[in-house]
């Protein structure tokens, strides 16, 4: 059998070829492996009947029978898919925030270099500064209730949409400019017509990995005020149990945000088929 016939002969000859690109097959193949070993090192450190007999303490982790045998209380009886739509909205209304504040912001930055030199106090603050410690600065800002919540998440994500967006239009290259002027086009025909749609699969490339960032901080979010939300769940999980639940929400969590990414960049290489193609 030749080696194009044969995927896994391609796949074992490549394995240490630097930046050699699997096939399809290759990856999952790969990701599945990872997901076994995982799975075998669970079993084997919480195997056992009774505390004394397992490598790890059951109140620390159970075994993937004891935390999958709890999904049915924490999908019907925790409510997991309204807590779950409670804090997509949330992220949605804070992140959509940060998207209708820091794109413009980003756009004015990459084009014109006074501009970007004014803002970049505020962008260096914004993507240093620790995301826990704008917990406070949230709650001094917009008190309680919903708005600290959406405020954290903006005052978390704008920085970084305002950097990226101001990157992808630097990034558009002086050719592109060059033949506009040359072609008669004016400063701002040159700008909405030629660096802005240019640099726009950058700007929503961002966004789309962006995005996944701000639902990784709605766990934080959701501690300003614990009224309901996927982040409440998992603390009540940890304070009062069952604790197999926070295992299945940050499972839960990493299926919704993957299913996710993959719509956006569906949404993507549509919106965009000069940068991706058409396939």
């Amino acid at each position: 059998m030749t080696q194009g016939k044969n995927p896994l002969a391609g796949f074992f000859s490549g394995f240490f070829k630097i930046r050699d690109e699997p096939t399809i097959f290759g990856r999952v193949f790969m990701a599945a492996l990872c997901l076994a070993g995982i799975a075998a090192l669970w079993w084997y450190v919480t195997r056992g009947e009774t505390a004394a007999d397992r490598i790890v303490s059951p109140y620390a982790l159970g075994s993937p029978a004891e935390v999958f045998g709890s999904f049915p209380s924490l999908w019907f009886d925790r409510a997991l898919t309204r807590n779950l739509a409670v804090s997509l909205w949330r992220v949605l209304q804070g992140f959509g925030l940060a998207v209708l504040v820091g794109v413009p912001i980003g756009i004015l930055c990459g084009a014109f270099k006074r501009v970007d030199a004014f803002f970049a106090p505020i962008s260096i603050f914004g993507r240093n500064v620790p995301v826990v410690a704008l917990v406070p600065l949230a709650l001094l800002w917009f008190g309680t209730g919903e708005a600290p919540k959406i405020g954290f998440l903006f005052i978390a994500c704008v920085a970084f949409v305002l950097f990226d967006a101001s990157r992808a239009v630097g990034d558009v290259a002086s050719d592109y400019l060059d033949t506009a002027y040359t072609l008669g086009a004016s400063r701002w025909q040159t700008l909405l017509k030629v660096v802005i749609p240019l640099a726009m699969p950058d700007i929503f490339n961002s966004i789309r990995l962006l995005f996944g960032l701000a639902f990784g901080y709605i766990i934080v979010a959701e501690a300003l005020d614990m009224d309901s939300g996927i982040g409440v769940l998992i603390m009540q999980s940890q304070r009062r149990g069952p604790r197999e639940h926070v295992y299945l929400i940050l499972l839960f969590i990493t299926v919704v945000a993957f299913v996710l990414d993959r719509v956006l960049y569906f949404v993507q290489r549509r919106l965009f088929p000069y940068r991706y193609g058409r396939g």
